[in-house]
């Protein structure tokens, strides 16, 4: 009899188990969809106004040296936001670029050089949320036709996080041929 009872205890233990995990799996699949889209948009979110570090403005500077140097467009391209605008000016002329025109200018400039090299340095950042400015001078060595020129670029430029890493969004730039 002791067995029995036992036994029916157990049943009983394993009946209500399973009872309980069936009704907590139909409340979550109920909620489960609707808390994974919240927690998605949520995470989407955070990931588009993660807030901008000077740590993250000092990588992207790193990062367009080593893209730059090598000639490296795709990796260019991942530093500079689809929104970018480029605004240059020389002489009192201005010409405005977007990412597609940057990247363009880029590549036609590495393909009619030899011995290309690229420094930058970044001063006065400031950072406000998802958005960084900072005051960024460029310098672009190369030799065409057995001349060796120098491009020196100072721009204003205004950098926005995408998921922590900082991409270029703006720049205003005066450029010096010497």
């Amino acid at each position: 009899m002791k067995t029995q009872n036992n036994n029916n205890r157990f049943k009983s233990t394993i009946f209500k188990t399973i009872f309980n995990i069936k009704v907590a799996k139909r409340a979550l699949q109920g909620v489960g969809v609707l808390s994974v889209g919240a927690l998605a948009a949520t995470a989407m979110m955070s990931a588009q106004a993660a807030p901008i570090t000077e740590s993250a403005v000092q990588s992207y500077a790193a990062a367009m040296k080593s893209a730059a140097n090598s000639k490296n467009v795709n990796q260019v391209a991942s530093l500079v936001s689809d929104d970018a605008l480029i605004s240059l000016s020389r002489k009192g002329k201005t010409t405005s670029l977007d990412k597609d025109a940057y990247l363009k200018l880029l590549q036609s400039s590495w393909g009619q050089t030899q011995g290309y090299r690229y420094d930058i340095t970044v001063n006065n950042v400031v950072i406000a949320g998802d958005q960084a400015k900072a005051d960024v001078k460029t310098i672009e060595t190369w030799t065409k036709d057995g001349q060796q020129v120098s491009f020196v670029t100072s721009s204003r430029v205004t950098l926005t996080s995408n998921a922590g890493n900082a991409v270029l969004l703006r720049a205003v730039s005066q450029v010096t041929i010497n």
